[in-house]
């Protein structure tokens, strides 16, 4: 009996020997046609994108704009690579997202809460002087160049200053938005963020960088978003779409 166990066991070993995974393998090593990952793979960019469409149905924007829905998807992932990476306390439920390919007469800046699923806020918010006029086209993450940093930062604490009640950011993407804190790119309420001021310029006023929101909701908006929140300035640009680690599933 155990020289015919032995005897199958080597038939065994020499039948698999010959097995060859049959699919394709790119010149950089990575499998052209993988097999699908499960579902409760963190690292499944398929689930990342499900996860997101799934989400985005379920969130309540009331009667104020729809953000569009890639927008909404690439804010998610960030979020949960900034979730994952341990860069937020747990209880981090707040994500805010600027959406700068719009027009600066648009409520383009929303709210969510993502336990409840709701839309806190959605309003105006001002981006840089140099970085255009009613349209966002410029960016910077450099000191004293008076445009807005696109990319993910994370909220914390808030202090009184020359523009009143403000929110400091700290920029978490690498050669975008890191030197925020530096330069001391802010959330802070603005006079010239008004739909009086959109009737008269035919955009809003611009900040020297800072996500500038209405005077009168800088307030509730800050101590609804501080202390380690997610906040995402959006921009199509496809360099940064790419390269930030924030966005990679």
């Amino acid at each position: 009996m155990r020289n015919l166990l032995l005897a199958v066991s080597a038939t065994f070993i020499l039948t698999t020997s010959f097995y060859r995974d049959t699919r394709e393998v790119s010149a950089d090593n990575t499998i052209e046609n993988p097999v699908p990952l499960s579902s409760e793979s963190e690292n499944s960019p398929v689930l990342n994108v499900d996860a997101a469409a799934e989400l985005y149905k379920t969130i309540n924007f009331g009667s104020g704009n729809k953000m569009n829905e890639e927008v909404f998807g690439k804010a998610f992932q960030g979020y949960s690579n900034l979730m994952k990476a341990g860069k937020l306390d747990n209880g981090a439920g707040i994500l805010t997202v600027c959406d700068f390919s719009l027009s600066s007469t648009k409520k383009r800046l929303w709210v969510i809460d993502m336990n409840s699923k709701k839309v806190l806020f959605n309003e105006l918010v001002a981006h840089g002087k140099n970085t255009g006029e009613e349209f966002a086209t410029k960016f910077s993450n450099t000191e004293s160049s008076l445009q807005s940093s696109m990319g993910f930062y994370i909220t914390e604490s808030t202090y009184n200053g020359s523009n009143g009640y403000s929110l400091k950011l700290i920029g978490m993407d690498k050669g975008y938005n890191d030197n925020a804190y530096k330069r001391a790119i802010v959330m802070h309420g603005a006079d010239y963020i008004s739909e009086e001021f959109i009737k008269a310029q035919n955009r809003i006023g611009r900040s020297w960088g800072c996500p500038a929101v209405a005077r009168e909701l800088a307030e509730p908006i800050i101590n609804t978003i501080k202390g380690q929140n997610v906040l995402f300035i959006y921009y199509p640009d496809q360099t940064y779409l790419e390269s930030s680690e924030w966005l990679k599933a």
